[in-house]
């Protein structure tokens, strides 16, 4: 636990030589032709240009990495995503979190970690960046916003003992902006303390954006903010949510780093050689049909175990 600390101070110490010039972040157009920088974001899957690195705030640590991923990695990874979209609520069932907002209407999907090799080459980036060891992540979520869809303000998307039991605590979140948005869809951290304080309010801003310290989602940028602080307890500042979608799509990736090794369905295989149910209610909710209705919570994933293995008759 301790080397997890030593790790965020060396991050923090090396993320702050790049100031943001406004209140809100707003990064320009990119340009149009990428066609050759998906091979050298491959070919350089771990360098980090800190010149693309801004320090946001303090409380929450927040950092952002201009073009972190290219159009064509961000295309891929929706790509992967679209077919396999479930609703919100639906995933919060499957996962029995009644934690989730009310407010949270997205549809999102989990990929497989390491699912494959561009997607590995993220994972590997979003380590070198963070200076958080890959093993501690758990996987990539793809996340779709549509018109008026918004996630309100809250400070964990999923209770972390029910997805990854033994994991610990989220330490830290990665949200990539997957699309650009015409206007509103803007991550939003009420309680930041920012590092500048100057007013940036024009008409691409939503209404939601102007009433707190706000990012514009940018195809390609990433943002990384911290769930605790440097002694492991719970930031406060790290609430943050989603502005309503006023026009076009907003997809995101998010990663979730935890303070302790996020352990996948083939790690945990070897070690659960007996045929057990993780909760009292599995019986019941087997005989109600919950292994057909909600399978991710009931029999697992690639990356999940399955809390009703026994009960489902899976083993």
């Amino acid at each position: 636990m301790g080397s997890i600390v030593f790790i965020c101070m060396i991050f923090v110490v090396s993320s702050c030589c790049t100031l943001p010039s406004a209140r809100r972040i707003d990064i320009g157009t990119k340009g149009a032709n990428q066609d050759s920088v998906l091979q050298g974001h491959l070919l350089e899957s771990r360098k980090v240009d800190h010149s693309q690195v801004f320090q946001l705030s303090w409380h929450p640590r927040a950092i952002l990495y201009k073009d972190f991923l290219s159009n064509e990695e961000c295309d891929h990874l929706i790509l992967l995503a679209r077919s396999r979209l479930k609703r919100s609520t639906e995933t919060a069932h499957e996962l029995r979190n009644i934690t989730i907002s009310p407010g949270r209407t997205i549809s999102g999907v989990f990929l497989d970690k390491g699912q494959d090799e561009l997607v590995r080459r993220i994972e590997d980036r979003i380590s070198s960046w963070t200076l958080l060891p890959k093993e501690n992540g758990g996987p990539l979520h793809i996340m779709l916003y549509e018109a008026e869809e918004k996630n309100e303000p809250h400070y964990k998307d999923f209770q972390d003992k029910t997805i990854n039991p033994g994991a610990g605590q989220r330490l830290a979140t990665v949200l990539i902006y997957l699309s650009n948005v015409s206007k509103g869809g803007e991550t939003i951290i009420p309680k930041s303390i920012q590092l500048i304080d100057a007013e940036l309010k024009d008409e691409t801003w939503s209404p939601c954006a102007k009433a707190s310290y706000a990012v514009k989602p940018m195809k390609g940028n990433a943002l990384l903010f911290f769930n605790l602080h440097l002694n492991l307890t719970e930031d406060d500042s790290s609430l943050h949510g989603s502005c309503p979608v006023s026009e076009g799509e907003n997809w995101v990736a998010t990663k979730w780093i935890h303070t302790r090794k996020y352990y996948t369905k083939a790690d945990l295989w070897p070690l659960r050689s007996e045929c057990t149910d993780e909760d009292d209610n599995c019986p019941r909710w087997a005989a109600t049909g919950e292994c057909q209705k909600n399978p991710v919570y009931m029999l697992g994933t690639p990356d999940y175990y399955g809390s009703c293995r026994k009960s489902c008759n899976a083993c």
